[in-house]
């Protein structure tokens, strides 16, 4: 058993962490929390101690255990609880909509929501994809993501999650869960913490070699990476999964700092914590002290059949290794995820799930993986509703307009349109003709991997731009052929405007497309478009390019082209992908979304980038940087980008005003004091290890995951317990912790920052509205994205923004007293439409 144990106290470690990241450990910490049900968790946790109060040993360990991969309907599910007609948990992919069903909605991705800057649409989205979920009898849903945040712009997953800076995904990542959870479905915050990249996320050569290790300072991990965890469980997730790779060199399953530590202690976390990824668990006893409640898929490998928990769990308890609080605590911290969005085990414990995973077809086996159970296994329920029209708002509203020369745009009806590339148009195998969208063949309106749902329908950008083109008697012509240069130049020669669509794809490792493993291995476009561009520029005065890409591209030279009129950048828009373009190009929606990530000149600019090749046997990722990364590395390496963070420009035009900022006073910053409660059990545990047995006759479904012995209970077995890891005696909290997300005062109003924003052009538009500060020390980034505000104004209306900055915004992480502490450094607070817009600036006094 890996036990990865280490014994650097935390102050120590936090010391000389960020002077040696190679090989950085974590420190220990013990015992696990045990949950108290404070921060609105109450009454989830009173029905979740009384059901749980009712459970036998073996059923508490079916909750926490999954069944195997294709073990039922689900990609996740756990063991069920037969006396009490009780299913059991459905867990399900993915952050952007129901993956491996049919009748649902492929929504924008996390990357595109983040884009509009509009809280309204990050919980509408959340709510819609609950709503789906829901319908279809999934109990959690695997989404939104946090990690990762997108430290480098190759990082093949960065458009599952929101944004490189914090504070936007901390925002995204909040209004998500409520809107998810509003549904009465479990959110899932992942993957925790620090999976940047693809490459060697997981152990290689048969284990010999492991995942890297994300090497993260104590000061960036609260900074930067643990921030939109924070703001998570201050919003009320209900789950929380690891990160296949490791952190300081121990993996985050199993990981006693990033989960007792940081995530149940300092953050107050009362949800239960997932495995990440499935199959990211590399042990039992030591996981289990370390902080995971549940494993999924359950068994150890693919398919494997055996099992770190279920009948080891099992064992392990009526042994004594793991005491009865620590799986009592597991479960109740389940089943109050579960009724805290108001699942009730009597109504949604008996409900079937009306879709399978493993097979699109009305039947089939209920346990693909032993072929068993031939019976109805899809009922072909339609849960969409009337998504599709959010779909199409958050495409737009999404979309970012990078350059405009002489008002190309809004298109008027022109008399002669030209669409071109491939991006443009469909894929003749169908929008689902590649599983887990494993391809880039026509548009591209989402990335690949297990973050993907079907499309129920996929409009592609040339069959909303011909029906315009129709409706205004404009002359239209398309080519789709990226390597059909003759065409090409007979569609573009003479067009009033010529529309060139470019993409860039990436995605999960398990998936490599051509030859990209997850991550991308350059920062140009793809389906050779590149060239297609450059050609049509060459010909056509009015070229218009845009562009569906998981994050930046290198696009400087179009910046500065005479001949591109026009440059937009609209991601991953999910299936209303031309409607929402077309809305666009022609002036139906004005555009306002900002960039959510820097694009830079060239590569090298980010100053960070994937490692392809460790080279080594122990693989380490060291995050050097800190927490200057994308925007924040920008300014401070003084490299002026292509376009900025928070860039997007309108229709209209605005301006910033009348800057005013006011004091409050809530009072001194108390750090927390006291101990918690005992840990508490609930209900007996029958130490009979005969009575844990199969039962005589019992049918064992092939590879499938029970919590039965086989055998007597393994005794005398060598143990490397830690110190204090079954102490369930009263513990000390951490004085940066209390309360959901940290102590309670981080979130007191310090002072109150207003502007007035005015729209000084001629059409109706939504500005974002930023605020930004500098901390002023000598290490703090230039400046730090605080709060945002979307503004709807008509021409001539004026609106105030206003932000309440909270003594968290103002603070640093003090590795010493392990506290938030406001510094000593003149802090101003920047009002602007970009992170290099900024007109407005005043002091903190």
């Amino acid at each position: 058993m890996k036990m990865l144990w280490t014994t650097i106290p935390v102050v120590a470690w936090a010391a000389t962490a960020s002077a040696q990241l190679d090989y950085a450990s974590s420190p220990p910490s013990y015992p696990s929390p045990w949950m108290r049900g404070g921060n609105g968790w109450q009454d989830a946790y009173a029905k979740a101690q009384a059901f749980v109060s009712q459970l036998t040993l073996l059923e508490k360990v079916n909750l926490t255990t999954g069944v195997g991969w294709e073990g039922e309907a689900c990609v996740g599910n756990t063991g069920s609880i037969p006396r009490l007609g009780f299913r059991g948990l459905c867990l399900q992919d993915s952050p952007l909509g129901v993956r491996f069903a049919d009748q649902v909605s492929a929504f924008p991705s996390g990357m595109n929501v983040a884009a509009t800057w509009q809280t309204r649409l990050f919980k509408s989205r959340g709510l819609a994809m609950g709503q789906e979920h829901k319908g279809k009898g999934v109990d959690v849903q695997l989404g939104p993501v946090a990690g990762p945040v997108g430290r480098v712009p190759a990082g093949g997953r960065n458009w599952e999650g929101f944004s490189p800076d914090p504070v936007l995904t901390g925002v995204a990542m909040a209004e998500t869960i409520k809107g998810i959870q509003d549904a009465g479905v479990i959110a899932n915050a992942k993957h925790y913490v620090g999976n940047e990249q693809e490459h060697n996320r997981e152990a290689t050569n048969n284990g010999a070699v492991p995942a890297y290790s994300a090497n993260i300072d104590d000061k960036t991990m609260h900074e930067l990476y643990l921030w939109p965890f924070a703001d998570s469980v201050r919003a009320g997730v209900g789950s929380v999964m690891c990160s296949y790779n490791r952190i300081n060199n121990s993996y985050g399953s199993q990981n006693s700092y990033t989960l007792n530590y940081l995530l149940k202690n300092e953050l107050d976390f009362q949800g239960f914590e997932v495995v990440s990824d499935w199959w990211a668990q590399h042990s039992g006893v030591a996981s289990a002290l370390a902080g995971l409640d549940m494993t999924m898929a359950g068994d150890q490998g693919l398919a494997s059949g055996n099992t770190y928990w279920g009948s080891n769990l099992t064992a392990a308890i009526l042994n004594g290794t793991i005491p009865q609080w620590r799986i009592d605590d597991m479960v109740v911290r389940i089943m109050s995820a579960y009724f805290k969005v108001g699942r009730n085990p009597n109504v949604d414990g008996k409900t079937i799930v009306n879709f399978n995973s493993w097979n699109q077809d009305t039947y089939g086996y209920i346990h693909p993986q032993a072929n068993e159970g031939y019976q109805q296994i899809n009922y072909h329920v339609n849960v969409q509703d009337d998504h599709a029209r959010l779909i199409r708002e958050i495409g737009g509203a999404s979309t970012v307009l990078l350059k405009n020369t002489n008002n190309a745009l809004p298109l008027k009806k022109p008399k002669s349109v030209a669409v071109i590339g491939e991006d443009a148009h469909d894929n003749p195998a169908g929008p689902n003709g590649c599983g887990d969208r494993g391809c880039d063949i026509g548009t591209l309106a989402m990335g690949w991997g297990s973050g993907t749902a079907n499309f129920p329908y996929l409009i592609a950008p040339v069959t909303a731009l011909r029906a315009q083109a129709q409706r205004d008697k404009t002359l239209f012509t398309n080519v789709s052929n990226n390597y059909d240069f003759g065409a090409i130049t007979r569609a573009a020669s003479g067009a009033s405007v010529a529309i060139v669509f470019g993409n860039a794809d990436s995605g999960e490792a398990y998936i490599n497309v051509d030859g990209n493993p997850g991550d991308r291995n350059n920062l140009t476009l793809w389906q050779n478009a590149d060239a297609v561009i450059k050609h049509v520029a060459s010909i056509n005065p009015n070229t218009i390019v845009v562009l569906h890409t998981v994050g930046p591209v290198i696009i400087e030279e179009y910046r500065q082209h005479p001949n591109i009129t026009a440059i937009l950048w609209a991601g991953l828009p999910g299936q209303e992908s031309g409607n929402a373009i077309t809305d666009v190009l022609y002036g139906l929606r004005n555009p306002s979304a900002k960039s959510v990530f820097t694009w830079g000149k060239k590569r090298e600019d980010w100053g960070v980038d994937v490692i392809y090749d460790f080279n080594s046997d122990n693989p380490q990722l060291s995050f050097k940087e800190g927490v200057f990364i994308d925007y924040r590395h920008f300014d401070a390496a003084g490299i002026e980008p292509s376009y900025e963070f928070g860039y997007g420009l309108s229709y209209t035009s605005y301006k910033y005003s009348n800057l005013k900022i006011v004091k409050n006073n809530p009072g001194p910053y108390e750090p927390t004091v006291g101990k918690t409660s005992a840990a508490p059990t609930f209900g007996k545990i029958d130490y009979n290890a005969d009575n844990a047995q199969f039962p005589p006759g019992f049918h064992a479904v092939s590879k499938y995951v029970y919590p039965f012995l086989d055998g007597p209970v393994p005794t005398g077995l060598p143990q490397n317990i830690p110190p204090k890891a079954t102490d369930g005696s009263p513990q000390p909290k951490l004085p940066a912790g209390g309360s959901g997300g940290g102590n309670r005062q981080l979130w007191d109003t310090l002072y109150t920052v207003s502007a007035t924003v005015t729209n000084t052009g001629s059409v109706k538009g939504t500005e974002i509205a930023q605020l930004y500060i500098s901390l002023g020390g000598p290490t703090d980034p230039k400046v730090m994205l605080r709060g945002f505000d979307d503004l709807i104004l008509d021409p001539g209306e004026s609106e105030t923004f206003t932000v309440e900055l909270t003594r968290r915004d103002l603070s640093n992480w003090d590795t010493v007293s392990q506290n938030w502490v406001i510094s000593d450094y003149p802090k101003t607070v920047h009002v602007g439409a970009s992170s290099r817009n900024l007109p407005l600036s005043g002091k903190l006094t």
